[in-house]
């Protein structure tokens, strides 16, 4: 295996923790969080029981003739890109996006969701544009929004604009056979990585963009980017992809579908959350968007340190067998999708993503590699 040239990161400039967020405190005081919950849970094979570990992208309840796939998220700091354009139609789709690109990568299709806004005052335009968005990915992802709650809470939200600041979040359900539950168990080495294209930023990393042009590029967010099609506000404003159609279609048509990744916070990391001892070489990477190169160059980050924070424009993930992936091509282009095989699934008990034979990636981290990687 390749060695580590340089210190870990940890020990170097992370631009990340500096924009104010801090991953690795985070799954500390996570790790507590579990211990507790999970002395909650029923025992195995009853009515209730979970049939999952904590930290996959949803988890499934057994409701005795059918497994309910459940999980949560929200739109995090895209809220404040919202009402710095004043502008607030389309964030709901990034939260329904959030949540059903999760649900689907437990092999189960979504069907309802609930959801949550917290809000600093009673602003009947704020909430109208906002079910307007949460429509709208209901609609692209075939979806009801069953309920919902609206909080005031005016002491804890801190709007951008004043009166218009809010939270967004959602919980979204769907159904799949005990038996069809997809974890990722059987990924091999040699099956395929076909990465979807993004839409852009998505809803994760909004904290370093902002970082790297408002405080350190000093741009306004109607400031136009030679490189963009459109001015800096409305390309982070983009709204998150919905994957469900395209890759139930998958799931249902094609023979030999091993797992399915959302590329959301983490990036390309969130490959090893399958269950499989497998490590990954992508070495085939779609042109980056603009919009990551930017970042880059005015947040002074590394390719690591991109690659750990964004998709880089790789917004989702199948893995598939070899003999599967040209179909299971055909099917997303049909749903005019960009999709790419991008790399390869190799046995490797550490569980390590190597990138463009530059970077290696293992548990939460990307570093830069001194010797290639596996070919």
């Amino acid at each position: 295996m390749a060695t580590i040239l340089g210190r870990r990161m940890a020990e170097s400039k992370e631009v990340y923790i500096d924009a104010g967020v801090d991953t690795e405190q985070a799954d500390a005081g996570l790790q507590r969080l579990i211990r507790r919950v999970k002395a909650t849970w029923p025992p195995p094979g009853v009515v209730g029981a979970v049939h999952l570990d904590i930290g996959y992208f949803a988890n499934v309840i057994n409701l005795g003739h059918i497994g309910l796939a459940i999980c949560t998220d929200g739109v995090g700091s895209k809220a404040i890109i919202a009402q710095m354009l004043d502008k607030y139609d389309t964030v709901g789709i990034d939260c329904v996006a959030m949540n059903v690109n999760d649900v689907i990568c437990v092999g189960a299709r979504p069907l309802s969701m609930v959801d949550y806004i917290a809000i600093q005052t009673a602003n009947p335009d704020l909430l109208d544009a906002l079910s307007i968005g949460l429509t709208e990915g209901a609609k692209r992802a075939g979806v009801s929004i069953s309920g919902g709650e609206i909080s005031q809470i005016k002491d804890i939200i801190k709007g951008y604009r004043e009166g218009f600041g809010f939270d967004l979040v959602g919980m979204a359900i769907g159904d799949v056979p005990l038996d069809k539950i997809n974890t990722g168990r059987d990924v091999r080495n040699e099956d395929v990585v076909i990465g979807i294209e993004s839409n852009g930023v998505h809803s994760n990393g909004l904290s370093l963009a902002r970082h790297a042009f408002f405080e350190l590029g000093k741009f306004g967010i109607a400031h136009r980017f030679s490189d963009l099609d459109v001015p800096l506000g409305e390309e982070l404003l983009r709204p998150t992809y919905i994957y469900v159609r395209e890759v139930l279609d998958v799931l249902n048509t094609v023979s030999g579908v091993k797992a399915m990744v959302h590329i959301t916070s983490d990036g390309l990391l969130n490959l090893t959350r399958v269950e499989a001892q497998v490590g990954y070489v992508i070495d085939n990477m779609p042109p980056v968007p603009p919009i990551f190169s930017l970042i880059q160059r005015y947040a002074d980050v590394d390719d690591a340190e991109m690659f750990q924070v964004y998709n880089m424009g790789v917004g989702f993930c199948i893995v598939v067998a070899p003999e599967a992936a040209d179909q299971a091509m055909t099917v997303l282009k049909n749903h005019g999708r960009k999709a790419f095989k991008i790399g390869r699934a190799v046995a490797d008990s550490k569980k390590q993503v190597f990138v463009n034979n530059k970077l290696v990636g293992r548990g939460k981290r990307f570093y830069r590699l001194q010797c290639p990687g596996p070919t």
